[in-house]
């Protein structure tokens, strides 16, 4: 198995209970996640042998949001500890035609002023296979862009394998601020992940005419987008998560991968969704997985839309699935009998 790495911040998660609005609600649904944390916590799950870099306070919210990574196997022994606070994000699950709400409580993070002497990252990628961070990290503060960087710098000098999940917020910057920083960053970036939205507003790339709030895909849009985006950063891969929205209970969910050579398109499942935060990090994790395993881009990519199908049937940021659920869907058993 492989020896991975991913940076970036956990947070407390409080959402409203089942499907209430925030002005409903008496009472939070409490657990922890965070892009990089969710992709740690898949690929943990799946045998890999996985660390995860952030920085946490050092008091009871800080140890809790550490145990929780512990329980799912993670590596926690390059986590820093120190400064004021934990992030907190609020969630507001949307059902039907209502779409979910978040509201992000982070600002002055623990991990948002850290900075780059805070790890030793000569020490965190010795012998280290793969490192993963998302568009999330440099867009908390000016500070965690230095230490991705620094985490970047580092990787590459110990050969290790980068991918990047492009994760446009535009709660947390501007599509200006995230085009100047992400297009610096690409050049250490061997997998690129990312959907229309993230091509778009993060590297200014557009996929055709696709319009996935009607539900249309236009899969030459993406193979043209892919090749231009290559072309330009000089990518081995080139992915995209394709979700088309009916609603917010209900979407169908697909990929698309270049891997320099051939485009390829994978199946697609109907989704009756339970909770979609953190589906796009469990198809990184899957993706990741794939790859570092020396799958085909083929057969990566199925793994990685199997195990994202998955993941929008369970509550909380982390996907709690088994290799085998994943390659049982994978296969074609879509069934959702009881299994007895």
């Amino acid at each position: 198995m492989a020896k991975i790495v991913t940076l970036g911040e956990i947070m407390l998660r409080l959402s409203t209970p089942g499907y209430e609005r925030f002005v409903q609600a008496d009472s939070f649904d409490v657990c922890y996640g965070g892009g990089e944390a969710n992709v740690a916590v898949s690929l943990a799950g799946f045998g890999h042998d996985v660390s995860y870099v952030t920085k946490l306070p050092e008091n009871e919210i800080g140890e809790s949001a550490l145990q929780a990574l512990r329980r799912e196997g993670v590596d926690c022994s390059f986590i820093a500890r120190g400064g004021e606070r934990l992030g907190i994000y609020f969630l507001e699950t949307g059902a039907s035609v209502r779409p979910s709400k978040v509201v992000y409580d982070r600002a002055h993070s623990a991990i948002a002023e850290a900075s780059p002497s805070d790890f030793d990252f000569d020490v965190i990628f010795e012998g280290a296979d793969w490192f993963h961070f998302t568009g999330i990290t440099p867009a908390i503060s000016d500070a965690a862009t230095e230490v991705t960087r620094a985490a970047l710098k580092a990787a590459k000098r110990h050969g290790v394998t980068v991918s990047c999940d492009l994760n446009y917020r535009k709660k947390l910057w501007s599509s200006e601020k995230a085009k100047s920083v992400m297009t610096d960053l690409m050049q250490y970036v061997d997998v690129c992940i990312g959907n229309e939205e993230d091509a778009q507003k993060v590297l200014g790339f557009v996929p055709g005419d696709t319009d996935v709030t009607k539900g249309k895909l236009e899969l030459a849009g993406y193979e043209a987008m892919f090749r231009a985006m290559q072309e330009k950063f000089g990518f081995r891969y080139v992915v995209s998560s394709l979700r088309e929205s009916f609603s917010a209970s209900d979407n169908a969910w697909s990929a698309a991968i270049w891997d320099g050579k051939e485009f390829y398109h994978s199946k697609t499942y109907k989704l009756h969704i339970v909770d979609r935060v953190g589906g796009g990090d469990s198809f990184a994790a899957g993706l990741i997985c794939g790859l570092a395993e020396g799958k085909s881009a083929a057969e990566a990519l199925e793994f990685a839309v199997a195990a994202s199908a998955l993941k929008h049937t369970i509550p909380g940021d982390f996907n709690h699935v088994t290799r085998g659920e994943v390659l049982a869907l994978a296969g074609g058993d879509g069934s959702g009998r009881v299994q007895r």
